[in-house]
């Protein structure tokens, strides 16, 4: 299910360019003994803002997470956090791992963890009825969380990093291994949520998810912030052009062949075809085939499509999301 088109952060929060970050990140720097997780990552997350933050297996993403939610201390670099309005904690956050208690109810979890927070009485009861209605398990609260499905569970996990509220929510793959509802109505909760004035911060192994709920996508490889900026910005930094996939036999060779071609750049390469980005596509399909003609590889298929987010991922990073 598609979600609609959000209105943009500064929109919703009634701000301009110029208006104070909610979360601040400058030059920060982690390491595990010579491994460097994390190498001076900067960037900013303005109110209402929803911000999306992509990057291979080991790119530092849990690591620059860890350390926004000060579960570790950066070595080098500083982290400003803006408290919220009404008094709420600056951030919740929603790790990969559930962090609930399964033998509790969905209701006793989240009494717990608001008595944690400080609070109690009637405030903690209306935002415990409030939370179960958004997250949807209202009619399933008295009930034990091990009978819960994987989605409910990751719900009631969310439902948590909402107490409060926060100012920011920070959600490390909240959608990891549900099933497609519960995964649809996480993003939806997540549009909901930055259309309320809450900042959230997104991790994810989903280009989807990304392009479809976030304002901004900062994307890091090796620990670094490579390419930061919305979604049309990022594929118009692309220069434009179709990406063009040709199923051939002889890809070394067609790679070869095409590299010289102008406005043609390979961008990768599988056994059994080569992917290319091409300006004008239509226009210089022929120098195409006479290049793979010329290098002796016979062509199978050809499919032309527009770039998007996957392929300025694929472009920033020179690999699959899932390496």
């Amino acid at each position: 299910m598609a979600l609609p088109a959000a209105p943009t952060a500064a929109a919703r929060a009634g701000a301009g360019p110029a208006s104070r970050p909610l979360l601040s990140c400058r030059d920060v720097r982690k390491s595990y003994g010579d491994r460097v997780a994390v190498d001076g990552v900067s960037f900013d997350i303005r109110p209402g803002e929803r911000y999306g933050l992509l990057g291979p297996n080991g790119a530092g993403k849990t690591t620059l997470v860890s350390v926004i939610c000060g579960i570790m201390r950066a070595e080098a670099g500083q982290v400003v956090v803006e408290r919220g309005r009404g008094g709420g904690p600056a951030i919740g956050y929603v790790p990969q791992e559930l962090a609930i208690y399964l033998d509790l109810t969905a209701r006793e979890n989240l009494r717990f963890f608001g008595q944690m927070q400080g609070m109690g009485g009637r405030v903690l009861e209306y935002q415990i009825d409030r939370l179960l209605d958004v997250v949807g398990l209202a009619d399933r609260s008295r009930e034990a969380v091990y009978r819960f499905s994987a989605g409910m569970q990751r719900r009631l996990s969310v439902a948590v990093g909402l107490l409060g509220p926060p100012a920011l929510l920070v959600l490390d793959e909240p959608t990891l291994g549900v099933d497609p509802q519960s995964r649809t109505a996480i993003l939806d909760m997540v549009a909901d949520l930055a259309d309320a004035g809450t900042s959230v911060l997104l991790t994810t192994h989903y280009m989807d998810e990304v392009a479809r709920v976030c304002d901004r996508v900062g994307i890091v490889d090796h620990g670094r912030m490579v390419a930061e900026g919305s979604v049309d910005e990022l594929i118009a930094s692309l220069g434009g052009g179709d990406r063009v996939r040709v199923g051939t036999a002889g890809g070394t060779p067609l790679a070869a062949g095409v590299a010289g071609l102008e406005g043609v750049r390979v961008m990768s390469m599988e056994p059994a075809s080569v992917e290319l980005l091409v300006d004008e596509a239509s226009r210089r399909l022929p120098a195409i085939f006479d290049a793979a003609r010329l290098a002796g590889a016979a062509i199978d298929s050809v499919d032309v499509r527009r770039p998007n987010l996957e392929d300025v991922f694929l472009t920033r990073t020179g690999r699959a999301l899932r390496d």
